[in-house]
């Protein structure tokens, strides 16, 4: 029997579960060194990247045993998150690798997995550089050449699969050439014929697919003075002219090579036979691009010289800057300041590669990876860091921009508009116009007068119109707009002989004196059904003078500022739903608030904005007001068009959330059945938590939600159906008439039509998409004319 006292058990167990929170702690103190010593090796310190890399080596050689699997899971994530770092990481594990080659077998292992997981995950950036951080490892003596060059064979493989698409090939194909900088020499030296033979494949590939997409996704029609070339084309020479200089490059560092000695004593892995994952519909794979391209070298006569088109250099440094902007995207300043102390600033002029890649992302076709004022904004704090500089790199590229806006994509069109008019207003508004007069003896159709007219309407919403009158020269006065003011028809000089007047001023009063919607509707009664003007519509379902009366009436009332404006909407909202029951009702609607404010975009955008949230108009009224002939006026304006892509975007996001609806209460109900048949079999043995009726949707839920859900699609089809045929209705119209008069059909009027029909597939490609061969079958037939034929087959090109 044990003397010891009972207590003192306890303490011994205290002092057992205390010693291991102590050690738990401790390890966990460990991995978090460890992790920001892997973070930070390479950055910028008092000593070189070798020595910092030999000093780590010894740190981990000594955790290897306790911390192997924290290590290796860092290191692989460093090699997807950080590539620009790629070499200093392959490095790290060649030196590890020639101390412990069991480790190294198990990193290759790892990495293997991770490029095996985001293939099959669709995580593409991540899967490029996974092969990237592989293909680098045989610089550092830790995989073979051999085994490298099966792995890019059967990537190139999949550039022969039939029935899958161009983008599938495309991906893995650009995802070997984009891999070639870092390992090409190495490749040349010891497997030169292997890779000849693996760049005859590509050269194959390359030659023979469609790049119908191509016209699509330029920013500018012209190749003068910078063609504009496909992304693989692009890289495709680049790697040409890298192959003709022997494969050496000056861009990447490669720290692998003072520790030669050391590295090339070491055992190589051999890489497994990786397979990549079959096509499956539901992959969605990148979308081909167009290499954007403003400066060359003449462009920027003081310091280094920015690096030729077709240099790998070109590449490298333009990816690292994507890269850049990717990571620090979210936080303007540290972007700023990260893009300014690029490592390799004194090789290259930094300024011009900047202002460039911002540019490159900003008119990215078919969209910007981010929002068009996240460029904006990353702009002007690298203005404020770099004051000597920035600012005129920025002037002249804004200059070369204007002076080749002729050939400009509509939708970078809009996007330099947007950008140019929040710099200006970060900027006191402070511009040389006097340089730009020569577009004054322009047609205002062109697109130069056009882009300082609609600048100055984007300003006129982000200050007030007489600082914009002000800050003009007086020869711009045909291009400044006009005074954002309402024109009420009620209480003009001709408003007695209007048949509404005194309906309107019986209106004025009451709604001052805070009268009711139903109020409201008695004093509409008292005017007659019978319209006006003879401009009854459709079978006489509404009145148009009522409308009329009541929508300009109210507004007119509300027109201090958009929140009156809004609150005098919600108030009589049943109003409006009564007046405006049919389409042909609600068009009316929107033609009322039109007269009313048609020197006032701004207020145009947010009121149709707001009667569509509140549902008294329907997307498609909108759709077909727009192209109507009341608004030809309007129609090559920017706010109409983004009136239209707001419209198709609320449908958009309606589809979106009931298909989320459905999903999840499909998921419920199944996993709800289920539990409920487990729980029945398990019964006897175990209690379970019973489904409650509010977590389990009833099938009578689920089937109203598909009912809405089959709704909601068919008013999208409809709506695009809308869109796409009144395109091909005006268009089409335009073509005849300018065949019949003999005049040349291609005008500014039609560019600008043509831009905003490709603008429409391109902005919504994702919901189009679905449609596309009903598009086909009732639109864009092979009778149309191939001018507006091609937009559409380039849109299917996109994703084929």
């Amino acid at each position: 029997m044990s003397r010891r006292r009972a207590h003192d058990t306890e303490d011994e167990g205290y002092d057992h579960r205390r010693n291991k929170r102590r050690r738990v702690s401790e390890n966990q103190e460990i991995e978090d060194r460890l992790e920001s010593l892997i973070l930070r090796v390479g950055e910028r310190s008092t000593s070189s990247v070798e020595s910092n890399l030999e000093g780590l080596v010894s740190v981990l050689e000594a955790d290897l045993g306790t911390f192997r699997l924290k290590i290796l899971r860092i290191l692989s994530d460093c090699a997807v998150r950080m590539p620009e770092k790629c070499t200093v990481y392959t490095t790290l594990v060649g030196l590890l690798n020639a101390k412990n080659y069991k480790f190294g077998g198990e990193f290759v292992d790892h990495m293997v997995k991770t490029f095996k997981e985001s293939l099959k995950t669709c995580r593409w950036d991540a899967a490029r550089y996974s092969l990237r951080f592989l293909a680098d490892l045989v610089n550092c003596h830790v995989i073979s050449a051999t085994s490298l060059l099966q792995l890019l064979d059967t990537m190139i493989d999949v550039s022969n699969e039939d029935t899958v698409p161009q983008v599938r090939r495309d991906w893995f194909v650009f995802a070997v050439l984009s891999t070639l900088p870092w390992v090409g020499r190495d490749l040349y030296e010891k497997k030169e014929s292997a890779l000849e033979s693996l760049l005859l494949r590509i050269e194959v590939y390359l030659n023979k697919r469609s790049k119908k997409h191509h016209h699509a996704l330029r920013v500018w029609s012209s190749d003068t003075p910078h063609p504009q070339e496909e992304y693989l084309d692009c890289l495709w020479a680049q790697i040409r002219k890298l192959r003709q200089d022997n494969w050496a490059e000056k861009h990447i560092p490669r720290p692998y090579l003072t520790f030669d000695t050391i590295l090339c004593e070491a055992l190589q892995h051999n890489l497994p036979q990786i397979i990549p994952p079959p096509h499956n519909d539901a992959f969605v794979y990148p979308m081909p691009w167009v290499v954007y391209r403003m400066f060359d070298y003449t462009d920027c006569p003081d310091g280094p010289n920015l690096p030729g088109a077709h240099s790998i250099e070109r590449f490298l440094i333009e990816e690292h800057l994507h890269h850049i902007i990717e990571t620090y995207h979210h936080e303007r300043k540290d972007c700023a300041a990260q893009l300014l102390s690029f490592p390799f600033k004194h090789k290259i002029p930094l300024e011009y590669c900047i202002v460039e890649v911002i540019f490159a992302e900003l008119f990215h076709m078919p969209t910007p990876r981010y929002l068009d004022i996240c460029y904006g904004s990353i702009l002007i704090e690298l203005c404020k860091l770099q004051p000597a500089t920035l600012p005129q790199v920025l002037a002249q590229a804004t200059e070369i921009l204007f002076m080749r806006i002729d050939s400009m994509n509509t939708s970078c069109f809009d996007r330099f508009v947007n950008w140019f008019s929040y710099h200006l207003s970060n900027f006191k508004f402070t511009w040389s116009w006097d340089e730009w007069d020569s577009c004054l003896l322009l047609d205002g159709e062109h697109p130069r007068p056009k882009f300082i007219q609609e600048v100055l309407q984007k300003c006129l919403r982000l200050s007030y119109h007489q600082r914009i009158t002000e800050m003009m020269p007086t020869t711009y006065g045909k291009l400044i707009p006009q005074l954002p003011a309402p024109n009420f028809k009620y209480a003009s000089e001709e408003a007695a002989s209007l048949p509404g007047t005194a309906v309107a001023h019986q209106l004025v009063v009451a709604i001052r004196q805070k009268c009711s919607p139903e109020e409201v509707v008695n004093i509409l009664k008292e005017i007659p059904n019978s319209g006006y003007s003879g401009e009854e519509m459709s079978d006489g379902t509404f009145n148009a003078l009522k409308i009329d009366v009541f929508v300009q009436t109210l507004l007119n009332l509300g027109s201090k500022s958009f929140s009156h404006s809004f609150a005098a909407i919600s108030k009589f909202h049943s109003v409006f739903r009564a007046l405006a029951e049919t389409e042909e009702a609600q068009i009316c609607v929107l033609h009322n608030i039109y007269e009313l404010w048609s020197s006032h975009q701004q207020m145009m955008v947010v009121l149709v904005d707001k009667l569509l949230k509140l549902q008294i108009v329907d997307c498609s009224a909108v759709a077909t007001w727009i192209f109507s002939k009341e608004m030809s006026s309007e129609f090559t304006k920017m706010y109409l068009w983004e009136i239209l892509h707001l419209t198709i975007k609320k449908m958009n996001k309606h589809v979106i959330k009931l298909n989320t609806e459905l999903s999840v209460a499909k998921d419920k109900l199944s996993k709800a059945d289920s539990s409920s048949s487990e729980s029945d079999e398990d019964a006897p043995t175990k209690r379970k938590k019973p489904i409650t009726h509010a977590d389990k949707p009833s099938e009578e839920a689920v089937e109203r939600m598909e009912e809405k859900l089959e709704a909601a699609n068919v008013n999208q089809k409809r709506l695009f159906l809308i869109v796409f045929q009144r395109f091909i209705m005006i268009l089409s119209e335009h073509m005849l008439r300018s065949d019949a008069d003999g005049r040349d059909p291609d005008t500014d009027w039609y560019r600008w039509t043509i831009g905003r029909l490709q603008q429409v597939f391109l902005m919504h490609h994702e919901q189009v998409q679905k449609y596309s061969s009903t598009l086909e079958t009732l639109l864009f037939t092979s009778d149309l004319d191939t001018h507006i034929l091609e937009v559409f087959q380039q849109f299917v090109a996109l994703r084929a």
